[in-house]
């Protein structure tokens, strides 16, 4: 009998537009009703936004490869994110993105997986030394953990820096404030509530949390960029702080700088670790699919080191790597608008209108999967439904990490298989929330049994 990890039971009926304001300032997840997971497209009408929900696949491959600059990134999705991420390619358009692409080309060079294979191999050990700390068979809270060992990893690649846990934890906890009040500063957007009303509610909250942040990253950036020495690191802030533009012949000024870090930090670190909770989550509870994963790992990593090319046969753990993404994508919904009227399916839609490719919805949608709500690792030894699996999205806008972030976690989750056996602690039950990324807003709670 297959495992099927907990989700979010969905309303019976579409909620009404007060409900809807009271349960998506949460979570959006806790707007969503049965009818959600079957239709192909949908729309939430709202005082100030016009929002469609698109799972039809044709209709996601138009907006994301084939007429993608008709459907740029969502301007409110920028001015949510913008105190933490200022102008970075995450958000921008057109011209302004395609050169902070090209710019930002030589330092992702930098994230190839055979450049970075000793860091992340490094981060790893030095989490099971922070879980080792434990008595055996402690109940552990493993989504500090794995959040702490991401961005750690993150750190180590962009600045040459590991991550104190002071440092840590003030990034964190700022981050998870971002995430919170982000969720709620949407809603009250969409609802038309003063933007003074909304600054007493928590925007205020947001903003400083963004700023915290950023101080963490720039504390470590500004001295490097007044007192840049060629060749002295071999990371990605040396790569920005000798790119020069061409239009300009000048290097990044130092807030572009900032502002490309904070997006590789933010895109970098919380994406893989949602991901890795989940599958720790999801192999707790999955006895059989862990022995194997369990056997593939003591196969192909049976001495102290981990080597790259044993990365590369694990293909069972990343199988099951890649299908708690597909239960749990990190990026639950990707925000697009319309640049002009059009046509999506059998509706016209109007220009500046809000549209949500959602992959939490996608990736269960019994059109496109077998038993979505099943997990089954062996699901991808079969060809898969085209453009229905989109964790990393499409087109020339595909998370740029792809390759770094499905390595990295292959690494880190080898590293855990090896040292310990996961069970679900008895009773618990994670409370699934969809903001900026999925999280689980209890956190996820394991026993951790040492192997012997």
């Amino acid at each position: 009998m297959k495992t099927c990890p907990f989700h979010p039971k969905p309303h019976k009926n579409k909620a009404s537009i007060f409900t809807t304001f009271l349960l998506k300032r949460r979570s959006w997840l806790d707007g969503l009703y049965e009818r959600s997971y079957k239709m192909k497209a949908g729309r939430v009408k709202m005082p100030g936004f016009d929002l469609h929900i698109i799972n039809d696949t044709k209709e996601v491959r138009r907006m994301m490869v084939d007429e993608v600059e008709e459907f740029p990134k969502s301007t409110l999705l920028h001015e949510f994110l913008e105190p933490l991420l200022g102008v970075s390619v995450f958000t921008t358009n057109d011209e302004v993105w395609q050169k902070q692409r090209e710019l930002l080309n030589p330092s992702f060079e930098l994230t190839r997986v055979n450049k970075v294979f000793n860091i992340m191999c490094d981060a790893a050990k030095d989490l099971i030394i922070r879980l080792n700390k434990y008595d055996d068979n402690a109940i552990v809270e493993v989504d500090e953990h794995m959040t702490f060992t991401t961005a750690d990893v993150i750190f180590r690649t962009i600045m040459s820096s590991k991550l104190d846990e002071k440092k840590g934890k003030i990034v964190l906890d700022a981050f998870t404030a971002f995430q919170d009040q982000t969720a709620k500063t949407a809603i009250r957007n969409m609802f038309c509530i003063p933007h003074f009303i909304s600054m007493i509610l928590g925007e205020r909250k947001r903003i400083q949390a963004g700023e915290t942040i950023r101080k963490v990253l720039s504390d470590i950036i500004k001295p490097r960029y007044d007192n840049y020495k060629d060749g002295e690191f071999e990371d990605i802030l040396s790569t920005l702080l000798t790119t020069i533009d061409p239009d300009t012949n000048e290097r990044f000024s130092f807030k572009e700088i900032l502002d490309q870090v904070a997006m590789l930090f933010l895109a970098g670190h919380e994406t893989t670790a949602s991901s890795l909770t989940w599958t720790l989550y999801i192999l707790s509870m999955a006895k059989k699919e862990q022995e194997l994963a369990y056997q593939e790992v003591l196969e192909y990593f049976n001495t102290d080191e981990l080597d790259i090319n044993a990365i590369k046969k694990m293909k069972y753990l990343t199988n099951v790597f890649k299908e708690a993404l597909r239960l749990y994508p990190p990026v639950g919904f990707f925000a697009r608008e319309t640049r002009n009227d059009c046509q999506i399916r059998d509706k016209m839609v109007k220009k500046g209108a809000g549209v949500v490719i959602a992959p939490w919805l996608i990736h269960r949608h019994d059109d496109y999967w077998e038993n979505p709500h099943e997990f089954d690792p062996t699901r991808f030894d079969r060809p898969i439904k085209k453009d229905a699996y989109i964790p990393f999205g499409l087109g020339k806008r595909v998370c740029i990490g792809q390759g770094f972030a499905m390595q990295e976690a292959v690494i880190i989750l080898a590293h855990i298989l090896k040292n310990y056996e996961l069970t679900l602690e008895d009773g618990f039950v994670p409370d699934v929330v969809g903001r900026l990324t999925i999280r689980s807003a209890n956190g996820v709670n394991i026993k951790l049994s040492r192997r012997k």
